[in-house]
């Protein structure tokens, strides 16, 4: 019977377990004649470079966030990356958060820059600062000031698809003449630009 190893194991585990969370990865440790979780020689070596790798890709992610977002005039449009992005009072971790948005590709305005930060404001006038990596350039809307209706193409006499109540968020496929091609959950069709608050110019 293999013997157990639990501190060893236990080890291993927060490893691995931080190797998948950081850059979900799949990774196995291996057993040695004993039955007990080895790490050492090649295979730690190997678990060292899966940590860089690790590193070096959520590195890699701020990077091409900050370098899509680097050369845009402000004020420009953005939405949220994350379901859990913190708004802090000022550009560094070491200021407080002043909110917490667990809505991903919620729309925000981008009003300020200062390095891997961006000052923004959200749908209800709030401003405060967060990090580019909580940030994509991918355009969104959310609809304000009442119920929406989407139809089928661009004219207001076109068949009725589905009614928007107000806080629904969607993906903006372009807007043109007053009407913007809107993505709620695969669900597809037009929705005029007044009713949205977003990046509809």
């Amino acid at each position: 019977m293999a013997r157990e190893c639990p501190e060893r194991r236990v080890k291993v585990k927060r490893q691995l377990l931080w190797i998948a969370r950081g850059a979900r990865l799949k990774a196995r440790g291996g057993r040695g004649t004993s039955g007990c979780v080895q790490i050492n020689g090649v295979r730690h070596m190997m678990q060292r470079l899966a940590l860089l790798t690790a590193a070096l890709l959520v590195a890699g992610a701020t990077a091409n966030n900050a370098g899509a977002q680097s050369g845009k005039t402000v004020p420009y449009w953005a939405s949220l990356a994350k379901g859990d992005a913190r708004m802090r009072v000022g550009p560094s971790m070491d200021y407080p958060a002043s909110w917490i948005y667990q809505r991903r590709d919620l729309p925000v305005k981008v009003v300020e820059v200062y390095s891997n930060w961006r000052k923004v404001e959200d749908p209800d006038g709030t401003q405060g600062w967060m990090h580019v990596r909580l940030l994509k350039d991918e355009p969104t809307g959310i609809v304000k000031g009442g119920i929406a209706e989407m139809r089928e193409s661009p004219a207001p006499d076109a068949r009725l698809l589905f009614r928007l109540e107000p806080g629904v968020v969607g993906r903006l496929a372009g807007c043109a003449n007053g009407w913007c091609s809107l993505d709620v959950d695969g669900k597809r069709g037009y929705v005029a630009a007044k009713s949205l608050w977003g990046a509809t110019d």
